[in-house]
């Protein structure tokens, strides 16, 4: 986090998260060489031209609008026939004749940037995604918009001129993207800028999600990384709840036989026992199980660190006491006992149960406590530990230790 803004973490979540946007210049911020580790100029072109990219890891646009893929995709050759892979004389085409190039789900195809969104979105406990924009000289790949995520604008490489309004909506759900206030939009970035301001490299921006913005690279050609977050919000707790709602047969009921649902008064005593059926039931939820629901949506948008598939196989046959593991970087998970002298080991994918005297051990290994194999707490002898941290090995919970 400290390399995306220029203030205390408590300062930022307190007075800019959600709620302003917050410039960071370079020369306030940790790293010298600014942003060019996790993606500079030469790492896209490698992507655009020798990893067979394919959609949708790429967008392009120009003059507002998205260029149909399929001026810009199509085989690869004798043995690569997949007909949606980028071609790159195509690309350089397009890009030379200004438009902008947008690289997607960086987080998931650039090793840099697989552990940057990683370690970022742990400090911020929310799942992330990265995109890399690539404009040339003097053009605008995108209009006056605004995004239904809060971003962080990284500027690696050129300048760009941002100018930022207020939200014609503020907090916008996903299901409130900008087009549907397309007038209101356009009518707002005629006004007065909340924040103009021309991004060096090295220099970051914060965006809360609804907060209006366009982007224009200046004399030369920019390169700029947008990692999107992709919090919760209240509305899926409420969204949450009304799943459960499902489970009541009071909500369930239908209207009275000829009800007139265009009549208010016909509706005001069906609203009033609904509502009361919502006090009753979902919204007397344990907290515990709305947190369950929850936990199914964001885990699995937050994949942890990649593995080694080769490697962690081989190290299966070589455990023994001595071997030291490590939990897998970015692994989310739950310890619940289930009653029947068994623990449930809940991670992003799935749910693992295990004898309940494991519980001690995995606690141990995945907190960091413990590294050595023969050091697991809660088991009669170091033939169990072995037998346990193979499971973990094999189900990727767990990796030998560096």
């Amino acid at each position: 986090l400290a390399r995306c803004v220029a203030v205390e973490p408590g300062k930022f979540a307190a007075a800019h998260w959600g709620r302003a946007p917050l410039l960071s210049r370079a020369a306030e911020l940790p790293s010298a060489d600014g942003f060019t580790d996790l993606l500079g100029p030469a790492d896209a072109d490698e992507l655009l031209s020798r990893r067979g990219l394919r959609t949708p890891f790429l967008r392009i646009a120009k003059d507002g609008q998205l260029v149909p893929a399929a001026r810009w995709t199509g085989g690869g050759g004798a043995g690569a026939e997949i007909g949606d892979q980028v071609l790159d004389e195509r690309v350089l085409e397009l890009y030379a004749s200004g438009a902008t190039l947008v690289l997607q789900g960086l987080h998931r195809t650039w090793p840099a940037l697989i552990d940057f969104a990683r370690d970022l979105g742990t400090a911020l406990a929310q799942p992330l995604q990265v995109n890399a924009y690539l404009t040339p000289a003097g053009s605008q790949g995108f209009a006056t918009h605004y995004d239904t995520h809060d971003v962080f604008v990284l500027q690696v490489d050129g300048r760009k001129h941002w100018r930022i309004h207020p939200p014609v909506l503020p907090d916008p759900l996903e299901r409130q993207p900008w087009g549907g206030r397309a007038d209101e939009v356009s009518a707002t970035a005629q006004g007065p800028a909340a924040l103009d301001v021309v991004l060096e490299p090295g220099d970051a921006l914060y965006l809360p999600r609804g907060w209006l913005h366009s982007a224009q690279a200046q004399e030369t050609s920019s390169l700029h990384l947008t990692v999107g977050i992709r919090a919760l919000t209240r509305y899926a707790i409420v969204e949450e709840l009304l799943a459960l709602a499902a489970a009541d047969a009071r909500l369930r009921a239908g209207l009275p036989f000829g009800t007139d649902v265009a009549d208010p008064d016909a509706i005001e005593p069906e609203l009033t026992e609904t509502v009361e059926a919502l006090r009753d039931g979902p919204l007397r939820t344990d907290p515990a199980a709305v947190a369950a629901r929850l936990r199914q949506r964001a885990w699995p948008a937050a994949r942890p660190a990649p593995i080694r598939p080769l490697a962690q196989a081989a190290a299966l046959d070589a455990v023994a006491a001595e071997t030291r593991l490590a939990p897998r970087p970015g692994l989310r998970w739950r310890l619940d006992p289930t009653g029947d002298d068994k623990v449930a080991l809940r991670l992003f994918d799935r749910v693992l149960t295990l004898p309940a005297g494991c519980e001690p051990a995995l606690r141990a290994l995945l907190t960091g406590a413990v590294s050595r194999v023969g050091d697991l707490p809660g088991l009669d002898d170091d033939a169990d530990r072995v037998v346990l941290a193979r499971r973990l090995l094999r189900e990727a919970i767990a990796v030998p230790a560096e």
